[in-house]
């Protein structure tokens, strides 16, 4: 929540220092960059949230915690990334998308061995 929180507070600066009103979403570049990282971060969350919960209560919570803060940071790189050009997000957003994919899989080993093999 307190990286949700960060990204919304970069956009509302964006928004004061490029003097863009609120619900335009277009202006100058580093504001529309800002707001589609904290748009892009913003709609992963719930994915990123479910996926960490059930891994946790399925799998193994430490190594899902461990994902789980590796995760954040990952997407705390994309943001910085992206609000500094376009290019900056690639690499973490795929180490995000790697990191989300790992909690898939953990959590489905996780809810596996609890249904299948009690």
């Amino acid at each position: 929540v307190l990286f949700l929180a960060y990204f919304a507070m970069q956009v509302i600066y964006a928004r004061r220092k490029y003097k863009i009103s609120p619900p335009q979403t277009t202006g100058h570049p580093e504001f529309e960059r800002t707001f589609r990282a904290q748009a892009n971060c913003t709609e992963y969350f719930p994915i990123f949230i479910s996926l960490l919960w059930v891994a946790g209560i399925f799998f193994h919570q430490g190594v899902t915690a461990a994902c789980g803060l590796l995760y954040l940071y990952t997407r705390l790189r994309y943001f910085q990334g992206y609000t500094v050009a376009a290019q900056g997000r690639l690499a973490p957003l795929y180490a995000s998308a790697w990191l989300l994919w790992l909690l898939v899989a953990l959590a489905l080993a996780g809810l596996l061995a609890h249904f299948l093999w009690p």
